[in-house]
């Protein structure tokens, strides 16, 4: 069987070199589409998630059990970005950081 093989393989041998290089470039050019499209998809996230206006809000409570007191379902999430209730002038300080009092 294979000896009748044999003729194919020689004729095929000067193809090897150059098909095998293609491939190994079409790999690599794959792998850096792949990785271009990943770091896009990234950076479009990342857009996105940068206006959700919640941390700026005076109705954001920092606390995790209850995060906004107006709507609490669509806090800190992409449904806020453009939320209607949104009030300016949360201040930056944690919840930690701030006087026992003004809790």
């Amino acid at each position: 069987m294979f000896l009748l093989l044999r003729p194919l393989f020689e004729f095929l041998a000067p193809l090897q070199v150059p098909f095998c290089l293609c491939a190994v470039w079409g790999l690599i050019l794959l792998l850096g589409w792949n990785a271009w499209m990943t770091l896009h998809s990234g950076v479009q996230t990342l857009r996105q998630l940068h206006q959700i206006p919640c941390s700026g809000c005076q109705f954001l409570t920092g606390d995790y059990h209850l995060k906004c007191t107006v709507q609490p379902a669509a806090a800190l999430t992409e449904v806020a970005i453009g939320c209607p209730d949104f009030r300016p002038g949360r201040s930056q300080v944690s919840p930690r950081e701030r006087p026992v009092w003004s809790r």
